[in-house]
């Protein structure tokens, strides 16, 4: 097999590590500056720039008849933007709907989708669309020499590399995008207020971010509702140029019902039916009855909610709502635009309108250095002319008899090319006496455009003015009254689960085998529920439905679960484990109900133990939390209740037939640890325990223990316990002969 030869002569060789950089880098680039993020000059991404451009070349003004969306689409894909049809003609879409545009720039007729659902329009060969009066403050000084071209991606035609705003559409319309490394969030805002602080800006350079919240004190959003962040947060919002807010629907009572008449910014109002249904479904709005819908062309938002009863705290229900559903909703900010130089940039209000007062200005110096050009460049033609006509004999001899009449004018009359050009194209018609007088008439009214032109272009102070001017022309055109009212709120508080549940007795069952289930009522005997086969009953609780039940598993840590929530006594329950993350290995052993209060002895059979507040136990994971800490090898004994009054004391009882009582007074109340020495036993021998407890109780004043030995069951009274007496840690009393095998006690 021969040879093969590889010749790279010629080609560039790169490393991969370098090649993937600078791919990666260009890829980033091309998607921050050409995709994802507004230009600050205009507020319009690539895509929406040549949508508006195109629709202007195609004669679609406000004043024209509608065309095809495919027609639109078509040239804006074929002739600027070389990418697919759906997502141009979405973003066309985005810019016509009015829920989605503060100040919408394309008008569209057909289905042009719904607040309910933004992307429901219908295909572009259906819908007709064409630009709003509000394009033309983008596009009116277009062709006036204000904005550099471009190539477009063929280099067939050229392209504006921006619009020429008249207005700082990024703050009025806003924005969203996703680049690489970085994002933009621009909420929308009033027309009348930007151009307030923009004037403010012109007047005051030196004002500062204070000064101009005072003009735009937050968002305004197409579809009203209110933004209920207290101002001082806002405030700091449009300083940073980052952070948060958040916006609330609003409401009104009408005959006892709840009627919701806006919603936050792109929120569904089918959504948020769907969220209450959820919680009604769920019985966690019994104080709602209905939920009805009756939106409509004249109510555009109408959510009925009727509740049960005239009763019904109507404020605490709506601030449950707006903490649960999508009623109330945050908003992130993040003012990153395309900055003049050309380079992304997170700006305040104060940067951006600044900058954007910069643009502005060069704008309209360029476009009356555009006019100023043209107007001294007819004057020049103008002179000419008048020369010919006070010349007329001797200037059509010239062209009747010279060659090249054109350079003996220009030398006869001492007359530039443009000059003599003019000069020559003139008609026979335009001979007559009276077009002198034209002439000059018109040179007298260039002259004075000339002269007022060159005055703005040289006084600051008059192109501040006719910039100001312009812009209070507009806000009266195209401004309008604030829709999302400022209301400072405190945050919405959900109603507590268990104050939607009825209180009322239950018991908690657990099965040795982990099951677990509740029961309405004190008086089930757990012994005659049925139990899965191999399971049996192990120990039960006896509480309230809103109470929490604490389960204690043989790590020593504890959860908590409602006992409301736990599954129906009818049938055999389902696994603990199922709602908690209890360690490998381990199993439950007890459980707990109570209103707080109560305290547990909670201890291990090597000896240790302490008491323990029932609140110290509730854990709001599920992974739970270490209450009682277990030495190796050892075993967690079954909790136990401690009377909150009377002599109660401590029985503990050891695998030998050891009894101990002491008072319960004698040990420490904790929230969590090993505890104290309950029982003295002695050291274990080989890494074994020869003697364990096997029973911690305590029994009440007046109460009596019961000691069990295989079948058997001893009854001890309080009194009779004197016998057993002794010290914390101490080993206690030895039981009658035929009790040495002791294996639980009771109370």
């Amino acid at each position: 097999m021969g040879t093969l030869d590889m010749n790279f002569e010629g080609i560039e060789q790169q490393s991969l590590r370098t090649f993937t950089e600078k791919a990666y880098l260009d890829y980033s680039m091309y998607v921050i500056l050409d995709r994802a993020l507004p230009m600050l000059a205009d507020g319009l991404k690539p895509v929406q720039r040549r949508i508006i451009y195109a629709m202007s070349e195609l004669g679609l003004a406000a004043g024209a008849k509608h065309k095809k969306s495919a027609r639109t689409v078509g040239d804006v894909i074929g002739k600027f933007h070389p990418h697919g049809d759906s997502a141009c003609y979405e973003a066309m879409v985005h810019m016509a709907q009015p829920f989605s545009y503060r100040y919408p720039i394309v008008d569209g007729q057909g289905n042009w989708g719904s607040p309910d659902d933004p992307k429901s329009f219908a295909a572009m060969r259906y819908t007709e669309s064409r630009l709003r009066s509000y394009a033309d403050t983008l596009l009116d000084e277009l062709e006036h020499g204000t904005v550099d071209w471009t190539p477009n991606f063929d280099g067939t035609m050229d392209e504006p590399c921006l619009l020429p705003a008249r207005l700082p559409n990024v703050l009025l319309n806003g924005t969203q995008g996703i680049a690489v490394g970085m994002a933009t969030d621009i909420p929308p805002h009033n027309l009348r207020e930007v151009v307030a602080a923009v004037l403010h800006l012109l007047d005051h350079p030196d004002a500062t971010g204070r000064d101009l919240a005072k003009f735009v004190p937050g968002p305004d959003f197409p579809t009203g509702a209110e933004i209920i962040t207290p101002k001082a947060d806002l405030r700091a919002l449009y300083e940073t140029g980052n952070g948060t807010f958040r916006a609330r629907a609003t409401w009104v009572e009408e005959d006892g019902d709840i009627v919701i008449t806006t919603l936050p910014y792109q929120v569904s109002g089918s959504k948020v039916q769907e969220q209450v249904a959820a919680q009604m479904r769920a019985k966690k709005l019994p104080m709602l009855e209905d939920l009805r819908d009756e939106s409509d062309h004249e109510n555009p938002t109408r959510l009925v909610l009727v509740p049960r009863s005239n009763r019904v705290d109507v404020a605490q229900l709506m601030a449950h709502l707006f903490a649960t559903t999508d009623l109330e909703r945050s908003y992130r900010v993040n003012l990153n635009v395309i900055a003049m130089d050309g380079r992304p940039r997170v700006m305040s209000l104060r940067d951006m309108l600044s900058e954007w007062i910069g643009f502005r200005l060069a704008t309209v110096r360029r476009r009356l250095q555009h006019r100023l050009d043209k107007v001294l460049r007819r004057l020049h033609i103008l002179d000419g002319l008048l020369i010919a006509f006070l010349n007329l004999d001797e200037v059509i001899r010239i062209v009747r008899t010279e060659d090249e009449p054109k350079v003996v004018l220009m030398a006869r009359f001492a007359l530039s090319n443009e000059q003599a050009e003019a000069i020559l194209e003139t008609k026979l018609r335009h001979l007559a006496r009276l077009e002198e007088m034209k002439i000059r008439g018109e040179q007298a009214e260039l002259a004075a455009e000339r002269d007022t032109l060159q005055g703005i272009l040289g006084d600051d102070g008059r192109l501040r003015a006719l910039v100001r001017s312009e812009l209070e022309a507009d806000a009266a055109k195209h401004g309008d009254k604030r829709r999302s009212k400022l209301v400072e709120r405190a945050a919405a508080q959900a109603i507590d689960e268990t104050e939607l549940v009825t209180t009322e007795p239950v018991t908690v069952v657990m099965s040795k085998l982990g099951w677990v289930r509740q029961a309405k009522g004190h008086e089930i005997d757990p012994n005659t529920l049925a139990y899965k086969a191999g399971d049996e009953f192990q120990c039960a609780a006896r509480g309230k439905s809103t109470q929490q039940a604490v389960f204690f598993d043989s790590t020593g840590r504890t959860y908590s679960l409602l006992a409301h929530t736990l599954p129906s006594s009818r049938g055999q329950g389902e696994p603990i484990s199922g709602r908690l993350d209890p360690p490998d290995g381990a199993r439950f052993v007890g459980v707990l109900m109570g209103d707080g209060p109560e305290k547990f002895l909670l201890s291990s059979d090597a000896g240790y133990g302490f008491i323990a507040p029932l609140e110290a136990m509730f854990a709001g994971k599920r992974a739970g939390k270490a209450v009682l800490t277990v030495p190796e090898g050892a075993k967690v004994l079954p909790p136990c209740p401690v009377p909150a009054a009377g002599a109660a004391v401590v029985a503990v009882a050891s695998s030998e037939g050891r009894l101990l009582v002491f008072p319960v007074s004698e040990l420490p109340e904790l929230d969590k640890g090993r505890g104290n020495k309950l029982f003295g036993l002695p050291p274990a021998r080989g890494g074994l325990a020869d003697e364990t407890l096997v029973g911690v109780v305590v029994v009440p004043e007046g109460g009596k223990l019961y000691v069990q030995c295989g079948e058997r069951r001893m009854t001890l009274s309080f009194n009779e316990l004197r016998e057993y007496r002794g010290e914390r840690g101490q080993r206690g009393g030895l039981l009658p002969r035929g009790w040495r095998g002791v294996s639980a006690l009771e109370i």
